[in-house]
């Protein structure tokens, strides 16, 4: 059975949400708090994390903060805010999807279904051990990535993308590719999201080994890995 960790301080949603889940076949786990969610996640693995972003002791953002360097964990960020800086900020963060509360109860179980298939995918498909491009070498099964022997510490969905490139280092990837294969969704062409993870990617390959260029950007076409 799916374990899904809520984390959301407002009690009513909460036992709502845990009602929801275990209707519909998941094992839902509760937090109240950003401290407790953090304590929580110390002490077990779960399949999925629903976060607030508005939570007492830790807000959200640093719940998200501190979790993604070391959990390839999916989470979904649960908030009232909707402007495009919030986005941007959950998106760089490493959040792997959000919704806008108030939210259907329907839609919410089908973003939680696309992200657990998604993962469970994601951890299939990595059945060889490495693969390398010009010193960048990804680690399948470490979920890790490094140059050289840096490691870079990728967020989950850096890592995907990365891997996705490297693995077809002469395709062009146009943005609807790459939103279509990471997120499973149809492409809309305001949307800043894989901007946002090409620019974070680009950014810290570019830490790890200052003026080398890994990602060649195709003007009005896409990207690729730069030969």
């Amino acid at each position: 059975m799916e374990k899904i960790l809520i984390i959301e301080d407002d009690m009513h949603i909460n036992e709502m949400l845990c009602e929801l889940l275990e209707k519909n076949g998941y094992e839902a786990f509760s937090a109240y708090s950003g401290t407790e969610a953090l304590l929580l996640l110390s002490q077990g693995s779960f399949s999925l994390i629903l976060l607030d972003l508005m939570l007492p002791g830790k807000t959200g953002a640093q719940v998200l903060e501190a979790v993604r360097p070391g959990y390839n964990t999916p989470v979904i960020v649960l908030t009232a805010k909707t402007d495009k800086e919030t986005t941007v900020k959950l998106l760089r963060l490493g959040a792997d999807d959000y919704l806008s509360k108030p939210f259907d109860n329907n839609e919410l179980l089908a973003r939680i279904a696309v992200q657990l298939r998604r993962s469970a995918h994601s951890n299939a498909t990595h059945a060889s051990s490495k693969l390398c491009f010009k010193d960048i070498t990804i680690d399948l099964d470490g979920h890790d990535a490094y140059i050289d022997d840096k490691k870079l510490g990728l967020s989950k969905r850096e890592f995907e993308l990365l891997h996705l490139m490297m693995a077809h280092p002469q395709k062009v990837f146009t943005k609807n590719n790459l939103y279509e294969s990471l997120w499973g969704g149809e492409f809309l062409g305001d949307d800043n999201t894989v901007n946002v993870h090409i620019s974070r990617l680009r950014t810290k390959l570019s830490a790890a080994k200052p003026g080398q260029d890994y990602i060649q950007t195709l003007w009005g076409v896409g990207f690729k890995m730069k030969e």
